[in-house]
């Protein structure tokens, strides 16, 4: 489908399949790295001991994904408050 630009938007010399690899090359690269298991955990362990916890916050963010950043929005010190919009048509 096309939106009227030249080529569609494509870059000259930019090739296709440049995005995320398939998750098959993901499977087999979790794999190949699947011996060294054990020394990554022996380093998290004298991490931990030696009181470094920037390893464990690697290792939570990398086995269960970085938190969600939240922001407080502020003005003058007050709290905004926004009205919520209902879109869901109510029977009258």
């Amino acid at each position: 489908m096309s939106d009227g630009r030249k080529n569609n938007g494509a870059k000259k010399g930019v090739h296709q399949g440049q995005g995320r690899k398939p998750k098959a090359d993901e499977l087999k690269l979790i794999e190949e790295l699947s011996i060294y298991d054990d020394i990554a955990k022996k380093c998290l362990e004298n991490g931990i001991k030696d009181g470094n916890y920037q390893f464990w916050n690697k290792f939570m963010e990398y086995r269960y994904g970085k938190p969600k950043e939240r922001m407080d929005v502020t003005s003058n010190d007050e709290t905004l408050n926004l009205p919520i919009i209902n879109f869901v048509k109510t029977k009258s």
